[in-house]
């Protein structure tokens, strides 16, 4: 079995943030590698048929409410399901995310504290100040990987995260993509689990 589980996502995904703590738990009980690989989500919508949240039509995105406030407390995390900054571009805290993947850095602390500050702390993740301050926070050079972020290499890494997305079939944010299989959504980490777990891949794989 794989040693590694492809994390596909955007930093401000409501349901990225709410699973964040549960995957990474999955990966320490059972000794996989996550690889973070930030992509444009509206790249991956284009593909699967999906629409922007002010775009679905209201039951959905009342249930989408719901569902944000239900999660959060399953999972035991604090959260605003209406933040002041979101929508925003989630391009630029991306950016970062894959510049520290480049650089051979861990990004998940600051993969997890870009989504408190938008979902918990009303800041916009957009913001350049925002990233420099939680970049340095979580220990990062902010100078470092501010410039990464902003090359045309990094833009390339993101690119090609959002086309190995969409040939995973990944739907939405967040995917996991485990020993060929994918998992669209938080609440299929424990599916993911399982499938880790027993050994054992989807039915339709063995007929």
């Amino acid at each position: 079995m794989s040693k590694t589980i492809d994390y596909y996502f955007t930093c401000i995904s409501p349901f990225a943030y709410l699973g964040h703590g549960k995957l990474m738990e999955i990966a320490k009980a059972h000794d996989k590698t996550v690889h973070f690989k930030p992509f444009d989500i509206f790249g991956v919508w284009k593909e699967s048929g999906a629409q922007p949240p002010a775009e679905r039509a209201p039951v959905r995105q009342r249930y989408r409410m719901i569902e944000i406030q239900r999660v959060a407390v399953m999972r035991d995390v604090c959260m605003n399901p209406s933040p002041k900054h979101f929508p925003t571009n989630p391009a630029p805290a991306d950016l970062c995310i894959t510049a520290l993947v480049h650089a051979g850095l861990d990004p998940a602390g600051f993969s997890h504290a870009v989504g408190r500050a938008c979902w918990e702390q009303n800041l916009d993740v957009a913001s350049h100040e925002t990233l420099i301050s939680l970049l340095e926070e979580c220990g990062h050079d902010s100078k470092m990987i501010m410039e990464l972020a902003d090359s045309e290499e990094i833009t390339e890494l993101r690119n090609a995260n959002t086309q190995a997305a969409i040939s995973s079939d990944a739907i939405g944010a967040p995917a996991y993509v485990y020993d060929g299989e994918v998992f669209w959504g938080q609440d299929r980490l424990e599916y993911l689990e399982h499938m880790i777990a027993s050994g054992r891949k989807a039915f339709s794989h063995d007929v």
